[in-house]
């Protein structure tokens, strides 16, 4: 009886532990912007459109260490529904700390994800038209964006891209 009231105990403070971290271990948005360029609609037109996604993230309050390598994205538009891992070669950390990993371990720390949506064969492409494509965001779109940690906690925001691109603009806060 003893022992099993020790597992029980055991196994209660472990699932404990677990979900807390599911609900306290989230990123947080600080800001999210799209970069404006010149995207093919067909051989012969171009169309102002939003090419890469910069967001800017940070831990939430109360999380622990979040390695960003082990974050997974979905992105749900228009053109359909593409989900992938974070790399570090669209991660740029913003820290105190000096070195190559992409963690972030203090509530100052910030971390920039670009996310190109105009890579249909690339490695780092999240391409939402389903016929392949230009693969960015018009105007007047609106994409959803869903960061999922590895401990299954996530954070969602919708980005709505403005009803006009001028020639003026490199690049919209959404």
């Amino acid at each position: 009886l003893i022992n099993t009231a020790g597992f029980l105990q055991t196994q209660a403070e472990a699932t404990g532990e677990e979900s807390t971290s599911q609900v306290s271990d989230r990123l947080q948005i600080v800001s999210q912007s799209g970069n404006v360029t010149d995207l093919n609609i067909s051989n012969t037109s171009t169309e102002r459109a939003i090419d890469e996604l910069q967001i800017t993230v940070a831990q939430s309050p109360g999380a622990g260490n979040i390695d960003l390598t082990e974050v997974s994205v979905e992105l749900i538009g228009t053109g359909g529904q593409v989900t992938g891992e974070l790399s570090e070669n669209e991660i740029d950390m913003f820290t105190g700390e000096t070195g190559d990993e992409v963690v972030l371990t203090d509530t100052g720390d910030r971390a920039e994800i670009t996310l190109n949506l105009n890579d249909s064969d690339g490695e780092f492409g999240y391409n939402l038209d389903p016929d392949g494509s230009d693969g960015g965001l018009n105007a007047g779109d609106s994409l959803s964006v869903t960061f999922t940690t590895a401990s299954g906690a996530t954070t969602s925001a919708e980005l709505r891209v403005p009803t006009t691109l001028t020639e003026d603009q490199t690049s919209v806060r959404l």
